[in-house]
């Protein structure tokens, strides 16, 4: 990696939500930036776990027993196996990082495609 990477700027190329796209990859990683609003779907992962930093809004992640609400500069990690749903009353700008290939949803049939930006 010869330069920065300016998250605001790789947001600003696009507007659509629930679309992860990929900014740099590490050790088998993607780290991709999205942009939310409304209910995602409840989904897990059977294999990895989720991870999401809020750079921007508000997100509530809806676990079966209890909601974890994070604030610009929080993040958090759904443990692999562990089925949640993230809610976004407005648009919140999120960081993420997922093995390379891991579909968003938990299952390659329903998942957004992966896009570099």
């Amino acid at each position: 990696m010869s330069d920065a990477i300016d998250l605001s700027q790789k947001l600003s190329t696009f507007s659509d939500h629930w679309s992860p796209r990929t900014v740099a990859q590490f050790n088998a990683c993607d780290v991709m930036v999205v942009k939310v609003q409304g209910e995602f779907v409840w989904h897990k992962h059977d294999d990895t776990d989720d991870f999401f930093l809020v750079l921007k809004g508000v997100l509530d992640i809806e676990l079966r027993d209890r909601t974890v609400t994070l604030t610009e500069g929080q993040m958090y990690i759904v443990p692999k196996g562990v089925e949640h749903r993230p809610v976004a009353r407005e648009e919140v700008h999120l960081l993420m990082i997922e093995p390379t290939g891991t579909p968003n949803t938990g299952d390659a049939a329903t998942a957004a495609g992966r896009k570099v930006v």
